[in-house]
This record gives C-alpha cells, structure tokens and sequence, in this order.
C-alpha cells in the first residue's frame, strides 16, 4: 500500500471478525507451500493453474480479483502487510466467488522462502511505497536487492510489472534493473494512456483523481550478475526535477515531504536547488 494512503473503516468494522469471516481467501502460513501452489490450490476436481503470479502489494485486493476473473486458468496471490487491506482484500476474494485468487499477510521480504525457484510467472508492484530517504531505500520493492530475490522465484521468461505515480522512484527503479541483469521489454511514463484496458487498483483510481500520471515497466531477467554493485544514487530526492514547477500541480504520493523540503532549501538559494543532496 502507498505509504500514507489510509483506509477509511466502515462502521463497527472488527478486523478479527472480518479476518475470520473471510478466512477460506487467506493463507497464514505461506512457508508450507513452496513448489505446490499450483497443484494444491487447484480445485479437486481440476488440472493445476498453468501459471501462479504474485501481486505484491496488493492493497484492497481490486487488481487481483479482477486479474483472476480475467484469467480463470492462472492463481493469483496477493500478499500485503496491512491486516486491515487483508481483510477486505479476503472479502472482495471470497465475495467474487472465483477459485484462482489468494490472499497472504506479509511483506515479501521472505519471498524465496514462499515460492520454489522458478514458480512464479510475474510479480506485480503496484504502488509501491517509495521510502524517498536513503537511509529507507532498502525497503523498495525495486531496489537491487528484491530484484535479486524475485529473479530467484521467476520462471524464465518470468515478469516483474512496476506501476508507480512516483517519476522519481520510476527512475531510480531503471537504474536498479541493469545491475540486477534485467531488461526492460516496455516502459511508459503514461501507462493509462498507453495500456487503457489494464485493470486498475483502488490506489491508482484514488490517486488519478488528483491528477497522478501512471509510470510503468515490464522487466524480465537476463543473465545473472556474478556479483552485482549497487552504484545508483539511494536517495529520490536526486531525481527529482531541479524545476521544482513540475510538481505545483501533483507531488508523487509518500514524497510530499521530499518535495516540501526541497523547496523550502530552493527558497534559502535563491530559487534554485543542487539536485543530488540528500535530504
């Protein structure tokens, strides 16, 4: 989920009970089942799901479900931290009656742990929060050392998908992907405009509305780096744009702060801004 993005609760929401009431959509213990996603999350009566992907970061669940109404032969997991974005992930999964989606707390920093080499097909990342400040970068979806986790669950062939408001966190997300061996097959810096028909999630609809413009890539993995470097700069504030006018009518979402301070540090030079500090 975006960071700083709140769910509003209905009235007498109860998390445990709703947990509980739409727990046949949640998998709690996701280390069991590494290698035996697609067979044993098959209906008895069926074959095997041809494909499993992960949608990591799924928020309310809105991309998934409809995902896995379009393609009833793949199993779709969607795993987020947030109990809360769980429980109504779990209900909007149950409430579809489709039997090819999933649900999983937790943050994928264990992703090997969940998945045998080779089994997933794509990983979503749908906006994903962008922890602008170096000494956070280490939590980005994007970042060297999560592409180097995912490549190890991917099939070849596999997919990693980014979708992300943030022009900054776009750009630092490219620099990562050369050093962790991949290549970006499709990248846009209006998604929307270009792929029209890709379901949206509720965090991309929320934040169109205020004037977001969609960044995305669809990357796969090539040969493996013997041992990769990290050599781009750690802090977004670097890739923001030195015209700070850029962001007067939308400020990436999770990087308002970022964008503030560095305009209160242009005000104190004059106007201008050295593009690199870390703030």
């Amino acid at each position: 989920m975006p960071h700083g993005l709140h769910i509003r609760l209905p009235k007498n929401f109860v998390l445990e009970e709703r947990l509980e009431r739409y727990s046949a959509a949640i998998e709690t213990n996701p280390y069991g089942w590494a290698g035996r996603w697609a067979r044993d999350c098959a209906p008895v009566d069926g074959p095997a799901f041809k494909e499993v992907r992960l949608d990591l970061g799924c928020g309310r669940g809105s991309f998934t479900v409809e995902m896995a109404r379009r393609e009833p032969d793949v199993l779709f997991l969607g795993m987020d931290a947030e109990p809360i974005c769980i429980a109504h992930a779990a209900q909007a999964g149950c409430e579809s009656g489709l039997s090819n989606v999933l649900f999983i707390p937790g943050t994928g920093m264990r992703i090997t742990e969940m998945f045998a080499p080779g089994e997933l097909s794509c990983i979503y990342l749908n906006f994903p929060t962008p922890f602008p400040r170096k000494k956070e970068s280490h939590k980005r979806l994007v970042n060297l050392e999560r592409l180097m986790d995912y490549r190890r669950v991917l099939r070849d062939g596999g997919e990693v998908r980014l979708r992300t408001d943030s022009q900054p966190l776009f750009d630092f997300a490219l620099t990562q992907l050369p050093i962790a061996g991949y290549e970006a097959v499709w990248s846009s810096l209006d998604a929307r405009a270009d792929r029209p028909d890709d379901p949206t999630s509720e965090y991309e609809v929320k934040l169109s509305a205020k004037g977001a413009r969609v960044c995305s890539y669809i990357a796969v993995p090539g040969l493996e780096p013997e041992d990769p470097v990290q050599t781009a700069e750690m802090s977004l504030a670097a890739y923001i744009a030195e015209d700070l006018s850029a962001y007067d009518g939308y400020a990436p979402h999770g990087m308002e702060a970022t964008v503030t301070n560095l305009r209160n540090r242009a005000a104190k030079n004059d106007g201008s801004w050295v593009g690199g500090v870390t703030p």
